[in-house]
C-alpha cells in the first residue's frame, strides 16, 4: 500500500457510532468513527472488559473524556487523528489483559508512554478508531545500579521523575534529555529513537534490554533478560542470536513495559560553548569545521546548530521581528539576533573530562572552529544570555521547557510539526537542504525554523513548520507545505529519520517497496488481527 492510499485510509475511517447504542456508561457525546471492521458491539465489549480489568476510573469510551488523548498542535485539517477511548493500565499484567481483550474484539489499540511529543502529534492515533493505550501509570524506577551507570525503568516514568531520583539519591549519574524533558518518558523517547544533547544523546545506542508484551499477550525479554538469575540484562546489549530490540523502535510489533538504560557519570568539569555566526550562508563551512571534531569525538557530544530564526521563536513572539503580514526577511531576524547576542547560527557543544584533558583539547577545538568564521564563546561571554542558559542546561542532562516557546511564535494558536530530514554530515548535503526547505516554506508562506543536529557521521535538519493552528486555512496550508518537504526532500534521498502521527505513511514510502513488504510480512505474522497501533511508521 502507497503512502498516499494510507493516509487516505487513514482520513476514511468508518462511520460514527451513537453512544447510546454502545451502552457507554455516562457517555455525553457519541465516539469518534471507530476502526474498519469493528463494529458497534466489538467496541462495547471491549470498552466493557477493559473496564473490569482496570476499573472505570481509568477506561474511558466517549468523545468527552477522551479528549485529554486528542489534542494535537500538527497539521490535521480533516480532523483524522481523533483516538475512540482510551485506557491506563498499572500493571504489566493488566497490559497482558487489554492485549487479550483487544484480540478477542479485533479492537485496534494505540500505545503511548506520557503522549507528551508537541510536534509529532502527542497521544493522538495514526488512524482513526484506536483506544490509547497510556502507559503514564506504569511509572516505577525499577533499579538503578550507581557503580554500573545503568538504569531499568517503566514506560511512565518521566525525565523529570529519574532526574529527581539521582539527585535525592546523591547518584552522581546524569541523564540525557530531549527538547521538553521534564514531562517525556525515556522509555518512550528511545523507541522512537529521540536524540539528545550530552554523550549519551543517540538514546536507542545506550539502551540495553526490554520486557515486552507482544501481540498475543506474550511476554518476552530481550537479550541477556531471558536469563533466569542474569545479572547482566541492562549490561550486555546483545544475548545470543539475532539482536531484535529494534524490532520494537518506531514499530507496532509489541508493547514495550520495561527498558534498561545506560546513564552517563557526572564528569569532574564541564565547559558548555556556543560559536557564533553571522550569516545564512556559513552553514558548509559549520559543519565542515565540525564533523572531523564530531568523528574523532573532540568534541562527545550531539551538538546542535541552530538558526537565529529557530532560537528567537523560543522567546519571541515573530511580530516582534516583522508584522504579522510580511514574510521573514534574513535583515530583521539578523537585526533582532545581534541585538539578543546572538549569530544567524548559533552553534551549541560542550567539553567533559578533568581540568587537565578539558585544558588540552579547547585549544584545539578553537583552532579547528574559528577559521570556519565564527566566534567561539564560552559563559564567561554570554553570561546569562538565556539561550546560551538554555543550552548549557541540555548539555548536563538539565531539564527546561523554554522550546515550548514555539508555540506561541504565530500567536495563541499553537501549530508545530517537526519535519527531520536526515544527510550525511558534509557542508554541500546541509547548504543544500537549507535551500530546498526555505524554498518550499515560502512558497507556502512559512518560516524557515530550523536545526541541525550533527552527530558523529549524519545530519539531523529538525526543521519547525510553525503555524496558527485556530486559522483553518492556514492548518490546511501547513499540512500540504509538509507533505511537499516530504516528498520533494525524499526525491533527494533525504527521508525523516522520524514523523509525527500526520505523515507515518507518506514517510515510510520514501524507504521504498521492499522495506515496507519486509515490515508488513513481520506485522502479519505477530500481530495477525493487527491489534497494535496500526498505522505505527506506516505498517498497518
Amino acid at each position: 500500500m502507497s503512502g498516499f492510499e494510507l493516509d487516505r485510509r487513514m482520513m476514511l475511517g468508518a462511520g460514527a457510532l451513537g453512544a447510546a447504542a454502545l451502552g457507554l456508561a455516562g457517555c455525553k457525546q457519541e465516539p469518534a468513527t471507530l476502526a474498519p471492521g469493528v463494529s458497534k458491539a466489538d467496541f462495547a465489549g471491549a470498552i466493557k472488559a477493559m473496564r473490569s480489568v482496570v476499573g472505570d476510573e481509568w477506561c474511558f469510551g466517549d468523545a468527552d473524556s477522551v479528549k485529554p488523548w486528542s489534542k494535537t498542535y500538527i497539521p490535521d485539517p480533516n480532523k483524522v487523528h481523533t483516538p475512540v477511548g482510551a485506557v491506563a493500565p498499572a500493571t504489566v499484567e493488566e497490559v497482558q489483559e487489554i492485549v487479550r481483550i483487544a484480540n478477542k474484539f479485533k479492537q485496534p489499540i494505540w500505545t503511548i508512554s506520557t503522549g507528551k511529543n508537541m510536534g509529532y502529534g502527542m497521544a493522538a492515533p495514526a488512524t482513526p478508531g484506536q483506544i490509547v493505550l497510556d502507559m503514564k501509570r506504569m511509572n516505577r524506577i525499577l533499579e538503578v545500579d550507581a557503580d554500573l551507570g545503568t538504569a531499568l525503568l517503566e514506560p511512565g516514568v518521566t525525565y523529570q521523575q529519574l532526574k529527581d531520583y539521582l539527585d535525592e539519591n546523591n547518584i552522581p549519574l546524569w541523564i540525557d534529555v530531549p527538547t521538553v524533558g521534564p514531562i517525556a518518558s525515556p522509555v518512550g523517547n528511545t523507541l522512537d529513537r529521540g536524540v539528545g544533547y550530552t554523550p549519551y544523546g543517540e538514546h536507542f545506542t545506550f539502551q540495553c534490554g526490554m520486557e515486552v508484551v507482544l501481540p498475543n499477550g506474550e511476554i518476552m525479554r530481550t537479550g541477556m533478560g531471558s536469563i533466569e538469575g542474569s545479572t547482566a540484562w541492562q549490561a550486555f546489549k546483545w544475548g545470543y542470536g539475532p539482536y531484535v530490540d529494534g524490532l520494537f523502535t518506531q514499530s507496532n510489533f509489541g508493547v514495550v513495559t520495561k527498558m534498561g538504560m545506560w546513564l552517563m557519570p557526572k564528569p569532574p568539569v564541564y565547559k558548555p560553548f556556543m560559536v557564533r555566526h553571522n550569516n545564512m550562508d556559513d552553514v558548509p563551512a559549520i559543519i565542515d569545521a565540525m564533523r572531523p571534531l564530531r568523528v574523532a569525538s573532540l568534541i562527545p557530544n550531539v551538538n546542535l546548530m541552530m538558526s537565529a530564526s529557530y532560537q528567537l521563536a523560543m522567546f519571541k513572539r515573530r511580530n516582534e521581528i516583522v508584522p504579522d503580514d510580511r514574510p521573514l526577511d534574513d535583515d530583521s531576524v539578523k537585526k533582532a539576533a545581534k541585538a539578543n547576542g546572538l549569530g544567524m547560527w548559533n552553534t551549541y557543544f560542550a567539553l567533559y573530562g578533568t581540568e587537565q584533558t578539558v585544558a588540552a583539547i579547547e585549544p584545539i577545538i578553537r583552532g579547528a572552529l574559528t577559521p570556519s568564521g565564527g566566534e567561539v564563546m564560552t559563559e564567561a561571554e554570554m553570561g546569562d544570555n538565556p539561550w546560551f542558559h538554555h543550552h548549557k542546561t541540555l548539555m548536563e542532562g538539565g531539564l527546561n521547557l523554554d522550546e515550548i516557546g514555539l508555540l506561541r511564535w504565530r500567536g495563541a494558536g499553537g501549530g508545530l510539526a517537526w519535519f527531520a530530514p536526515v544527510a550525511a554530515a558534509k557542508g554541500k548535503e546541509a547548504q543544500a537542504q537549507t535551500s530546498l526547505a526555505r524554498s518550499i516554506l515560502d512558497k507556502h508562506g512559512f518560516d524557515y525554523t530550523a536545526a541541525y543536529a550533527i552527530g558523529w557521521r549524519d545530519l539531523h535538519h529538525i526543521i519547525a513548520l510553525l503555524f496558527d493552528k485556530s486559522d483553518p486555512a492556514q492548518e490546511k496550508k501547513a499540512d500540504a507545505c509538509y507533505r511537499e518537504l516530504v516528498t520533494e526532500f525524499g526525491k533527494k534521498g533525504w527521508a525523516s529519520y522520524r514523523t509525527g502521527v500526520n505523515s507515518m505513511g507518506l514517510v515510510a514510502e520514501q524507504y521504498g517497496k521492499v522495506n515496507r513488504d519486509f515490515n508488513a510480512l513481520l506485522k502479519n505474522a505477530i500481530d495477525p488481527n493487527h491489534i497494535l497501533s496500526p498505522g505505527k511508521s506506516g505498517i498497518l
